[in-house]
């Protein structure tokens, strides 16, 4: 019987080592490439999105909060899902304007400022921000 549990105990050790080297089913590196690039404070040569955009409900620092986007983005704009709805609203920040927020106010230049695979980095990132 004690060398069941002792067995039983090596088993269970071995397999919470195996699911913590394999990251235990946690998010996406490409949610947590997205997180970080939306955190930094200066992207390219223009203010980071957090210098700009709260990720708390109901609080806005320049532009509106990110907080619950991922429920929002996909009923803004008839039609449009929600990842293209956000993926437009980077590369065209003046295409749908949040109502309050007036025309050129985010940078321009994010077509330019960043790679066709940070924009989706930061949309996989925005889409986890119900």
């Amino acid at each position: 019987m004690k060398k069941n549990l002792s067995l039983l105990f090596v088993l269970i050790l071995t397999l919470s080592v195996v699911l913590a080297a394999c990251g235990g089913g946690g998010g996406d590196s490409t949610d947590s490439a997205g997180k970080d690039l939306f955190a930094q404070t200066v992207i390219g040569s223009q203010p980071g999105c957090i210098t700009c955009h709260s990720l708390d409900a109901g609080v806005v620092i320049v532009g509106p909060s990110m907080a619950g986007i991922a429920s929002r983005a996909g009923s803004t704009v008839s039609g449009q899902s929600a990842e293209d709805y956000l993926r437009e609203s980077i590369l065209t920040p003046d295409a749908h304007l949040v109502e309050s927020f007036p025309a050129g106010t985010m940078p321009q230049v994010w077509g330019q400022e960043l790679s066709t695979t940070q924009v989706d980095q930061l949309i996989d990132y925005l889409m986890t921000l119900k």
